[in-house]
């Protein structure tokens, strides 16, 4: 009886022992998970550009809509400042812009890029891997800038000494502060402003609204 008993006790003793290195590579195997989708994610959503926490929010298909519309009637050449992944560059190079974007982010720059050859828009679009606020924008005739509360004086002041004279901005998220918007689209997180720069002659196209 007393063989019997010990028997017993091995044997639960083994279950046990079994259970706990199960557990313990069970844990292992989803923290290492946790750590490489991390490692994986944590390049694309760090701030994109440095001077300004500016992190990477992907436009939603709402703002792109509302961008495109902002667009209707330009031509010519586009510059998209803090590109993310590209997506407002590669709509608008689909309807026939020069379009370039500026990123700090090294993998987003990379992704962009391949999915530019992906696409085949690799004559139509380029990517730079650039600070905003060291890239001069003279030669753009469209502007588009997805930023943040705090960085908005001082890239108005940036547009108004860089661009020409007829080029066109585009702002999502958050109005400039001091010049007065020609148009606007949508609401809410999806609204979008639409300037003249400051030297510009008195903007006179006809935007329709919904």
């Amino acid at each position: 009886m007393k063989e019997l008993q010990l028997g017993n006790e091995e044997l639960s003793s083994g279950v046990e022992k079994r259970t706990s290195n199960i557990g313990l590579i069970f844990v292992g195997l989803t923290g290492g998970a946790a750590v490489a989708i991390s490692a994986v994610c944590l390049p694309f959503v760090s701030p994109a550009l440095r001077k300004v926490c500016l992190p990477y929010v992907p436009a939603t298909t709402q703002q792109v809509e509302n961008v495109l519309r902002a667009l209707k009637g330009r031509s010519g050449t586009l510059v998209d400042l803090g590109s993310g992944d590209g997506r407002i560059v590669f709509a608008a190079a689909k309807i026939g812009f020069k379009a370039d974007g500026i990123e700090l982010n090294p993998w987003l720059i990379a992704y962009s890029r391949f999915t530019a050859i992906m696409r085949g828009l690799s004559s139509r679009v380029t990517f730079f891997r650039k600070d905003l606020w060291k890239f001069n924008l003279e030669k753009y005739d469209n502007v588009v800038i997805f930023g943040v509360q705090q960085m908005m004086d001082e890239v108005e002041e940036k547009f108004n000494s860089e661009l020409k004279r007829d080029s066109l901005i585009v702002a999502c998220r958050f109005p400039l502060p001091n010049l007065e918007p020609v148009a606007i689209f949508g609401h809410g997180v999806d609204t979008v402003w639409v300037y003249k720069s400051a030297a510009s002659p008195k903007y006179t196209i006809n935007f329709w609204t919904p």
